[in-house]
């Protein structure tokens, strides 16, 4: 790797892309380093961490345990819902009863919103689906109901879809509790010291955004697949949250007890130890 360079994996839907909107334009700088944007979808890039492939990356919660060798978590950056989360959708069913041994899409085995399915349902068949794709399979009855991440969130009322469970409501109700979905990582091989001066560098980036809230929504828009600037900003303050500026003992909590559900549920293999830079 060119030592100037660090490449930044990020999904490209607006809360990610407001994150890093004070990096992308240089008004906050790491170092000497250049930073490359490389937009994936958050399955992409959980299988490029799960490689080690870039030196700073989104991915979700779900993936850690898998990559926890390669990568250090960073206090800042994580998508945290406060009582909300992803939602279960569907045309014509209205129950989780329903939807027993139905054929429910998800947007890919190691997000966290799949985690969360398989960890409140027992029974059902899942298909995996890229996130974007999941209200049409849903609407052309290809599946019975799907599970919607990013800006679907907000959006699904208004396109016709019933919810039938949203994550973060329940995981709230059951733990009082943020509910953890996604993490910003960094490479342990560029060393410690350097991890927290990136986690430092996307902190202040987020307040860079916060500071420039208009034309950091602006930008992000680019992402939200026509989101009105109200609806934008209102997903984008959903998921960049006082938590994701430092998840501090709470969210660090709230993640060892969605890995440590996924262990007891066998859906993930060993306990997990988490160490924030």
């Amino acid at each position: 790797m060119n030592q100037n360079i660090l490449r930044v994996g990020h999904s490209p839907d607006p809360d990610d892309a407001f994150m890093f909107y004070g990096l992308a334009f240089n008004h906050v700088k790491i170092d000497n380093y250049k930073i490359e944007h490389v937009l994936e979808d958050i399955q992409s890039l959980n299988i490029r961490a799960m490689k080690g492939e870039l030196e700073v990356t989104a991915i979700s919660a779900h993936t850690f345990p898998y990559v926890a060798d390669k990568y250090y978590i960073m206090r800042t950056g994580s998508s945290m819902g406060i009582g909300y989360g992803p939602v279960i959708v569907s045309k014509k069913f209205s129950t989780l009863e329903e939807l027993k041994g139905k054929k429910i899409a998800h947007p890919g085995e190691l997000t966290t919103a799949t985690l969360l399915t398989k960890i409140y349902l027992n029974d059902f068949q899942p298909l995996a689906y890229p996130f974007d794709e999941i209200f049409d399979a849903v609407e052309k009855n290809e599946v019975d109901a799907g599970v919607i991440i990013h800006e679907g969130q907000i959006t699904y009322k208004q396109l016709g879809f019933k919810k039938i469970l949203d994550f973060g409501e329940v995981w709230q109700k059951e733990t009082g509790l943020p509910l953890p979905l996604g993490l910003d990582v960094v490479r342990k091989d560029l060393g410690y010291d350097m991890a927290v001066k990136i986690s430092s560098g996307l902190k202040n980036s987020i307040e860079f955004g916060y500071q420039n809230m208009k034309d950091a929504v602006t930008y992000a828009l680019k992402f939200g697949r026509g989101l009105s600037f109200e609806l934008g900003e209102k997903f984008i303050k959903m998921y960049v949250n006082e938590l994701t500026i430092d998840m501090g003992d709470e969210g660090k909590r709230a993640l060892e007890l969605l890995f440590q559900k996924a262990f007891e549920k066998g859906l993930i293999k060993h306990k997990v130890e988490i160490e924030l830079v």
